[in-house]
């Protein structure tokens, strides 16, 4: 394990990494990256994630300064999400990293297959 001395700035970048760097925080900013502003539900549906978890995820990246909430005082009340300008720098990461992700799919999958008949899944 290395300590303070060895990568002075690990703490910080894991403390990022953990951040914007989980499934969901991925998905959203990809999300709003390509539709722009999107409503809570609207994110919900495209997701497929639960109320309470895009909730959580939502506040940290707002606590991150990567998406701005706009709340509306209507009746319903309405709320918006979109990216900061800080978020949209994280663009092209996330959408490279999704990129890759799709064009390896299939050779992810065949080698969780050779990994699964050589363990005895």
């Amino acid at each position: 394990m290395l300590d303070d001395k060895q990568c002075p700035d690990c703490k910080r970048i894991n403390e990022v990494l953990s951040r914007v760097g989980d499934r969901w925080s991925v998905l959203v900013v990809i999300s709003l990256a390509e539709y722009g502003t999107l409503r809570f539900n609207e994110l919900k549906r495209n997701l497929g994630i639960s109320q309470r978890m895009l909730s959580l995820t939502l506040k940290e990246l707002e606590r991150d300064g990567l998406v701005n909430r706009t709340y509306y005082p209507t009746i319903p009340p309405k709320v918006e999400y979109n990216l900061t300008e800080m978020g949209q720098s994280f663009r092209e990461p996330v959408s490279a990293l999704g990129i890759w992700a799709l064009e390896n799919l299939s050779r992810i999958d065949v080698a969780r297959e050779t990994y699964d008949e050589a363990v005895g899944k």
